[in-house]
């Protein structure tokens, strides 16, 4: 359990670096709106993982292990590149910004990747359920660096300071893999040819849903959380323009999103116990569907001359409603992923429906800036809220409201 802690602190870093603390930075050296959006594309690896993730199966790096090299590898990468930033300058090297933020992505991805499986063969069967929840709790905690501490940090010392003191909150999970970790055995069935690493889990997942019915599922998780997704996509910079300083973001609305996401993912985890994986997909659903109105509602008071007391409550309760959304979605969403894996090819299979669960936030989410700069904030929040009714409308064909009994307690398990 203490090492899933690590795992998920670790895995979420970088994410959270990327997607908060690189657009605050941006914005506040009044980089225009849609340059910042354009970022969401540094997502791409997130995307494409499940294609080099086979790789990551197979190979075993000729030091410390199967699992624990990659570990080391990708953690090494991070903790460099995180650091590079310390030494550019936004207006004179944006170009050189998206390239070594395109490398992030890709190390973030592949230790995503590894992180994974490792996690999964560590624990035995009896753990999956306690274990993965830490894991996801402590990758939310994670937020806290990048996304509050960080930006604190921001009002009081310079950027390059910043970014060399987040960089080394890579160290744990360095820690981790070289002397808390141990390097899981080798599984009776893992993939050793060509066609069993890269072939046999697709070919296994449509033949065993069909064509049309993969089909759906694969829309379903593309679409599930694309409204929610986009509406948070440049979150930070829309709670600058309204007028909150970086202090305010970093104690008032990452505290007010990380708790309850992390509070109401665990009580959704329990409800699904007695509701079922369908009956939550539907029911946690609606709830973060409809706390994408917050955002809409917030900015409709347009930017704030002052802020005031009346001002930070009202951004808590809007990112705290949110946040329950994203807790209870998030738990049931996550369940419904690996209730559609077979056991013999999680990792790949996984590394499959996150990839495309990814792709909002990459290619989607690029165009907002754009769309914000258009539309002016308050159409943009009721698109994403219009984006939501086709992930709920797929639960009819994925995940009818009176079906999904049978298979849903190795789900939960997986979960």
């Amino acid at each position: 359990m203490l090492i899933c802690i690590f795992t998920g602190f670790t895995s979420g870093l970088p994410l959270y670096f990327l997607i908060n603390l690189i657009p605050a930075w941006l914005r506040s050296e009044h980089i225009d709106l849609k340059t910042i959006g354009l970022f969401a594309l540094i997502g791409l690896p997130f995307t494409w993982k499940f294609v080099w993730s086979p790789v990551m199966d197979a190979v075993r790096l000729p030091f410390l292990g199967r699992r624990r090299g990659w570990m080391l590898v990708t953690q090494i990468g991070l903790l460099a590149s995180l650091a590079a930033y310390a030494f550019l300058n936004p207006h004179q090297h944006m170009a050189v910004i998206m390239g070594l933020s395109l490398v992030v992505a890709f190390f973030s991805a592949s230790q995503d990747i590894v992180l994974d499986a490792f996690r999964r063969e560590i624990l035995p069967d009896s753990e999956l359920g306690l274990g993965n929840a830490i894991h996801v709790n402590a990758y939310r905690v994670a937020a806290l660096v990048p996304g509050s501490l960080s930006l604190i940090l921001a009002d009081i010392m310079p950027w390059q300071n910043v970014f060399l003191i987040t960089a080394l909150f890579m160290i744990p999970g360095l820690l981790m893999t070289l002397f808390l970790a141990r390097e899981p055995e080798l599984p009776s069935k893992a993939p050793r040819t060509f066609a069993q690493t890269v072939v046999e889990p697709f070919h296994e997942f449509f033949t065993r849903k069909g064509v049309k019915q993969a089909l759906m599922v694969l829309a379903f998780i593309f679409f599930y959380k694309l409204g929610d997704s986009m509406a948070t996509a440049l979150a930070t910079p829309f709670y600058l323009d309204m007028g909150f300083s970086k202090t305010d973001i970093g104690l008032i609305a990452k505290n007010a999103g990380l708790w309850p996401a992390v509070i109401f993912g665990i009580i959704g985890g329990i409800w699904m116990l007695k509701l079922g994986i369908n009956k939550s997909l539907w029911l946690f659903g609606l709830v973060q569907w409809a706390t994408i109105l917050g955002f809409a509602w917030l900015a409709s008071y347009g930017h704030f001359d002052t802020v005031g007391l009346n001002e930070r409550l009202l951004l808590a309760v809007v990112i705290g409603a949110e946040a329950i959304g994203v807790g209870l979605g998030t738990a049931a969403f996550v369940a419904y992923m690996a209730r559609e894996t077979n056991p013999a090819f999680t990792a790949t299979q996984l590394a499959l429906f996150t990839s495309l669960s990814a792709v909002p936030r990459t290619f989607i989410n690029a165009t907002t800036g754009f769309l914000i700069e258009k539309l002016g904030y308050v159409d943009f929040f009721w698109l994403c809220f219009a984006l939501g009714v086709p992930g709920m409308l797929l639960l009819f064909k994925v995940a009818p409201w009176h079906g999904g009994k049978t298979g849903q307690k190795p789900a939960m398990q997986q979960q």
